[in-house]
């Protein structure tokens, strides 16, 4: 696999300008074998939600005839159309992830309609069939099945019962993670809280620090994050004493002392499969959803700060996620008292797509 540097993508407004376009575009399409596309909207190397990506599509080397043109740093505006067409027009992608939620709606959609020989895939499950081009899609590796690994974890890991938890958005993708790892500690400790903050975004450093500052102060000694990049969160954790898990991808390096696992996307299996699909000429799912049932997640290795008893524990649980082992069972209430979730639910009922509560246990507001 060959990769092409993010200032490609600035050289190419250029050949834009100069009317080259169209030259570069036929010389792309007529190379052989597959050119895959991908947009970041932040650094690659930012020790999370880009990275995550990043490290997924390295996988790719191995295969053959396989090229990946890349672009960092691209913001969620029509810049995202000009950079993916560019990867289209010039580089010959025939697939194009864009790893971003606001490049879907209108971006890729646009895209889609205009390119329809080329493939979209956006990561998450906005994708409607009776709405958007066929050529358009979607995948979505469902994280909580690895917070509810960290939760077990945590729920074994800790002295006060006092749980944190650091998170960007009180929408239902966060707050089912919040909910998730609350269920699994208090399964492995009925006397486990966890205290959440909001910090209102999904990368804003200083408020991070803020935050798990304010948790450690309250007590928690085991602070866990769904923020794009938790590495402040997890250094913080560790100056102050206080065991952690990641998110994204491995922060251990940062907490030698105090990390315990953390929850991973495993895109590797995603773009593997897509690649290997598209050089046989077969056709991409439209929707490609799944856990640890389908290698789509895993928990990073753990950390000095995870006791014996927590890591056989965790790895049991893993096994029941493996064999599709239900989550979500019995009757729940959320932390306002009114009954939520009252039957077991299949780790994939869309009905756990769209929580806007939170569990009783869970010590915090989503306003």
């Amino acid at each position: 696999m060959s990769t092409h540097s993010s200032g490609r993508r600035a050289l190419l407004k250029g050949a834009f300008a100069a009317g080259a376009l169209a030259s570069l575009g036929a010389r792309a399409q007529s190379m052989q074998g597959l050119t895959i596309g991908i947009v970041y909207v932040g650094p690659r190397a930012d020790f999370g939600w880009n990275a995550s990506h990043y490290y997924a599509v390295q996988a790719l080397k191995n295969l053959p005839g396989v090229k990946v043109v890349e672009q960092e740093r691209v913001p969620e505006t029509r810049q995202a159309y000009e950079v993916m067409e560019s990867m289209i027009q010039a580089d010959g992608a025939k697939l194009v992830l864009g790893t971003s939620y606001g490049y879907f709606n209108p971006f890729m959609i646009d895209l889609a309609k205009k390119y329809p020989q080329v493939e979209f895939r956006h990561p998450t499950t906005l994708w409607d069939k009776d709405k958007h081009p066929a050529n358009l899609g979607g995948y979505f590796c469902y994280l909580d099945q690895a917070h509810y690994v960290d939760g077990i974890v945590a729920g074994l890991s800790t002295r006060t019962n006092k749980l944190g938890f650091v998170a960007a958005k009180p929408i239902p993708l966060v707050v089912r993670n919040v909910n998730t790892f609350l269920v699994a500690a208090r399964k492995v400790n009925p006397a486990a809280t966890v205290h959440l903050i909001f910090t209102g975004d999904w990368s804003l450093p200083v408020r991070e620090a803020e935050a798990a500052n304010t948790l450690a102060d309250a007590g928690c000694d085991v602070i866990a994050a769904h923020v794009d990049s938790p590495r402040i969160v997890v250094e913080t954790a560790e100056r102050r004493g206080v065991k952690s898990c990641g998110h994204n991808v491995s922060q251990a390096s940062v907490a030698p002392k105090g990390f315990l696992t953390g929850a991973e996307n495993k895109y590797e299996t995603v773009y593997k499969r897509y690649a290997e699909l598209l050089m046989k000429g077969e056709r991409l799912p439209n929707m490609y959803i799944g856990g640890y049932d389908l290698d789509m997640v895993q928990n990073t290795p753990f950390g000095a700060g995870a006791p014996e008893p927590a890591r056989r524990a965790a790895l049991a649980a893993i096994a029941d996620l493996k064999a599709k082992k239900p989550i979500f069972t019995g009757t729940w209430k959320d932390n306002a008292g009114k009954v939520v979730l009252n039957k077991t639910y299949d780790n994939y009922d869309p009905y756990l797509d769209q929580m806007n509560y939170l569990l009783e246990g869970v010590v915090g507001a989503l306003t």
